[in-house]
């Protein structure tokens, strides 16, 4: 059974990071932002069914549980923490790659990849989030936040405004970056 080894708060209020002592997947990310989408994964499901979880976002060897804004936290630590050590001893499982996109040929979209695997992702991860490329068209790149990023204030206006000028400078000026 993963044991949670620590509970870390994150910019956003309504989401914990907890941490685990072994990885549940061995690459990618898994991310639920509603009971239905989570069907079929047990831990998004078993978490989803606690009743106020509004997301659920793993990768390795966290967790991430946004709840909604008039639960408190105090009532949901524990269950979340029995649903998490309740898993079955598994090997990690492979999650869905580091965006929601395949990469095509096209080398800016592959340069705006490189960018956000080094300069963006760790940072988000490091909060209990994550950000997920939904489309590109050319110039204007549509990225979709996860965990704690995706209720987060703070995503929609800097962390979305630092996304935009970090891929300005190092891949196209031209692109704009909006949020899914």
């Amino acid at each position: 059974m993963p044991k949670v080894i620590n509970i870390e708060p994150t910019p956003n209020p309504d989401a914990l990071k907890f941490i685990l002592q072994r990885p549940l997947l061995r690459s990618g990310v898994r991310s639920f932002r509603d009971f239905a989408s989570a069907v079929g994964d047990p831990l998004g499901s078993a978490l989803f069914a606690l009743g106020p979880v509004t997301s659920v976002f793993y990768m390795d060897r966290f967790v991430t549980v946004n709840k909604e804004p008039a639960a408190d936290w105090s009532d949901l630590i524990d269950t979340v923490c029995e649903t998490i050590e309740a898993l079955e001893e598994a090997e990690p499982q492979e999650g869905q790659g580091p965006s929601g996109v395949e990469v095509s040929p096209d080398e800016k979209l592959q340069r705006i990849h490189e960018v956000l695997d080094a300069r963006i992702r760790p940072g988000l991860a490091g909060d209990g989030g994550g950000v997920e490329v939904v489309s590109f068209d050319g110039t204007t790149l549509e990225i979709s936040y996860h965990g704690a990023c995706g209720s987060c204030p703070s995503a929609t206006g800097g962390t979305l405004h630092y996304i935009e000028g970090l891929l300005q400078e190092e891949v196209d000026p031209s692109i704009r970056v909006i949020s899914y």
